[in-house]
């Protein structure tokens, strides 16, 4: 097997310090360009992933996400977004990193190389084979996620995996990987610029249409969100309003009375005014 890191390869440009803004700043949105693109050829991977994601939580399973530093961070971030975005419970999407809760503020040495780690981490939410879990790592070589897959496949547990490597060791042993291939990163091996962004959108897409499968969408409204802030309770109105053709006043009676957009128009609907 032949695996080449071109997250790590040389960037496309030198002497960067030598730089204006202007063209630091150009130079890094030009690459940024190329990330959707890259996403773009790894749709069939995504989609073969989230086909295993939609029956599995249907069925009473979780989402695992696990890595370390920036993709632990972003797992971290998108299993965060479920609860009030689509008003799941927060055991539903768990996003899970090397070092602990503290390593999301603060990088914990080393916390990434244990090869045993992310299992026993994995353990302390009684993982089981009604789960499944996805690896996120931009080189596809650490060990904390690589450990925690293979236990997860000894154990019958669905994986799959984001990785910006092709053929890395860490897709090898994910049953749905993606790869999406980004190339060299315009600061030599900072895999959280284009790798990092490549990643978010993924889980954006991974999370985003397992949730509407889930029919935690109506049309195309979040009528499920938790009502925790002015601005979304403003949303839930104006919700309200559109799919009901009432007065703001009458949608904010019955947001006030039902709790949640998607009862409200049940109610609503069925003649319980």
């Amino acid at each position: 097997m032949t695996f080449t890191k071109t997250t790590e390869q040389d960037s496309n440009y030198n002497h960067l310090e030598k730089m204006t803004i202007n063209e630091l700043l150009t130079h890094i949105n030009n690459e940024d360009k190329s990330v959707p693109l890259a996403v773009e050829k790894a749709i069939p991977q995504i989609e073969a992933l989230v086909a295993q994601i939609v029956p599995k939580l249907k069925n009473g399973g979780r989402l695992f996400y696990i890595g370390a530093g920036t993709s632990g961070r972003l797992g971290i971030l998108d299993a965060s977004e479920c609860p009030p975005t689509f008003g799941v419970s927060h055991d539903l999407v768990v996003g899970l990193i090397a070092g602990g809760d503290s390593a999301i503020r603060k990088a914990v040495e080393f916390a990434e190389d244990s090869t045993s780690q992310g299992w026993k981490d994995l353990q302390h939410y009684s993982i089981s084979k009604n789960d499944i879990v996805i690896g996120i790592a931009a080189s596809g070589t650490t060990p904390y996620v690589i450990g925690a897959l293979k236990q997860c496949n000894k154990e019958q547990i669905t994986t799959g995996c984001i990785t910006c490597n092709a053929n890395s060791p860490l897709a090898q042993v994910s049953k749905y990987p993606i790869e999406v291939i980004v190339g060299p990163e315009f600061v030599t091996g900072s895999s959280r610029m284009k790798a990092g962004t490549a990643q978010k959108l993924i889980l954006n897409m991974i999370s985003t249409s397992t949730m509407i499968k889930l029919n935690k969408v109506k049309g195309n409204k979040m009528v499920d969100m938790q009502l925790s802030n002015d601005k979304l309770v403003d949303r839930g109105i104006k919700m309200l309003v559109k799919e009901l053709d009432v007065s703001c006043e009458e949608a904010e009676r019955l947001l006030k009375t039902y709790k949640n957009v998607r009862t409200a128009i049940e109610h609503y609907t069925n003649g319980n005014k």
